[in-house]
Order: C-alpha cells, then sequence, then structure tokens
C-alpha cells in the first residue's frame, strides 16, 4: 500500500501537521464569522442568540474531537484575549463575567463531547443514517454541557436562584435545535462532498 493510500485512510500516527492547524484556524475563524452575525437579546439578562453554536456544531462534527475542539478553544481564547469576536462585537477577559460566561466555557468541551460521538456515528452507522445520528451528536453537546454549564454561569454572575437561570435558558433551547440540524446537514453534505473528512485520522 502507498503512503498516500495509507494516509487517506486514517491510519496515520496521531500527529497534528501543517493541514489540520489549517483547519483549525479556518474553522475558528467561521465560528467567529457566525457570531457576528447580528445578535438577538433574549430575556431579562439580555444573553443573545447568535449562529455561535451553529459554527462549533459544524467544526466538531466535521472534524472530530481533537480539531474540532482546538478549533472552538482558539475561537475562545482569541476572543478573551481582546479581539472582538464574541456576540455583540465584544471580547477580552471581562466577558467571564459576563451572563453568558458559562456558555462560553462550555463551547470547547461541548465540541470535544460533539466531535468524538461524531467520529464513533461515522465509524458505526450506515451513511443514510448519519443525518440523525450526527444530529444527536451535536444534542448531546448542548445537552450535557453548554446549557448546564450556561445555567451555572447564569446563576453565578447575575447572582440568581439556579431555577430563575433554568426558566431563562429555556428560551435558547428551540434555536439550538435548529442549529444542530443545519451543523448535521451541513456536516452530512461535507462528507459526501469530500469523503476524507469521514475518515478521522484522530481517536475521537
Amino acid at each position: 500500500m502507498s503512503t498516500t493510500s495509507h494516509h487517506l485512510e486514517g491510519h496515520t500516527p496521531t500527529k497534528i501537521g501543517a493541514r489540520d492547524l489549517a483547519l483549525v484556524s479556518v474553522f475558528a475563524a467561521l465560528i467567529a464569522v457566525l457570531t457576528l452575525v447580528p445578535a438577538v437579546p433574549v430575556g431579562a439578562l439580555g444573553v443573545p442568540i447568535t449562529l455561535q453554536t451553529m459554527g462549533i456544531g459544524i467544526a466538531a462534527l466535521t472534524l472530530g474531537s481533537l480539531r474540532g475542539g482546538s478549533a472552538v478553544g482558539l475561537y475562545v481564547l482569541v476572543g478573551l484575549a481582546g479581539v472582538p469576536i464574541f456576540a455583540k462585537f465584544s471580547g477580552g477577559l471581562g466577558s467571564l463575567a459576563a451572563p453568558s460566561a458559562g456558555y462560553l466555557l462550555a463551547f470547547p468541551i461541548a465540541a470535544l463531547l460533539t466531535g468524538a460521538l461524531a467520529t464513533l456515528v461515522l465509524r458505526k452507522v450506515a451513511r443514510r443514517r448519519r443525518f440523525l445520528w450526527l444530529f444527536l451528536a451535536a444534542m448531546a453537546g448542548s445537552i450535557f454541557v453548554t446549557h448546564p454549564l450556561g445555567i451555572l454561569g447564569m446563576s453565578l454572575n447575575a447572582q440568581i436562584p439556579l431555577s430563575q437561570a433554568f426558566i431563562l435558558d429555556m428560551a435558547y433551547w428551540p434555536g439550538d435545535v435548529v442549529k444542530n440540524l443545519l451543523a448535521a446537514a451541513i456536516a452530512v453534505s461535507v462528507f459526501k462532498a469530500f469523503p476524507g473528512f469521514a475518515r478521522r485520522r484522530f481517536q475521537g
């Protein structure tokens, strides 16, 4: 077997190369662009609805756990460094004091989980069923990571009871379902157009 075919079939060592770094950077930029689409403030605390979570879902589903999580982590780090790429053109360490801080810190962890589940889907699930299971992988990141940490962040930073933060968080669920559906559809399209993305080079 040639070195090229061996590489394409996903049996190379778990080492990040220049191509992987480029993909991480491109997807981090994609998340930033989607975040800066005009946001819709929701609820008494004004935590906005953006396309940010769709970008995170696309990155995690398409790149997998390591690269997807790295892309989201890079986006968060650049924003915390002061570049205004968070919702409403904000950035800097002051973002950690905002009611939305819990969601922000949850994003890289959610991407790691979603990416790992997406890799499992690509290895175990027939192609015709990928859309549903990729959607469920994205929802798992939302259900088990993004929303719980988002609720905790609202409660701590806004100094409100967890029960109230839970109620406020419910406003974001319908949008998250739609955005995760779109992320899964885009990921399936990417895998059809570029099958190499479906052959994970990393464990996760």
